[in-house]
């Protein structure tokens, strides 16, 4: 949840960003607020995904192509009993 933040604290709660992001050492922490400055608000969503999500969704439009597909609801259903 986010909070709003009155002028005077912004300035704090940078440095209290700040002084995480200079003692952390972990890489993927970096990278990921990295990636929160640099990425493009209309970037594509498909840049971020890995090469198995992409190989997952197109194998999933191929057979929904092909007619192969479930009703939700008989899905779950197989779950629920």
């Amino acid at each position: 949840m986010y909070r709003k933040l009155e002028s005077m604290n912004i300035q704090a709660e940078k440095l209290r960003i700040m002084k995480m992001v200079l003692e952390t050492d972990n890489p993927s922490v970096l990278e990921a607020i990295k990636n929160i400055f640099t990425k493009q608000s209309d970037s594509d969503f498909w840049t971020t995904l890995s090469d198995d999500q992409k190989d997952d969704i197109l194998q999933g439009i191929n057979e929904l192509d092909k007619g192969d597909s479930v009703n939700y609801n008989d899905f779950i259903a197989k779950y629920r009993e």
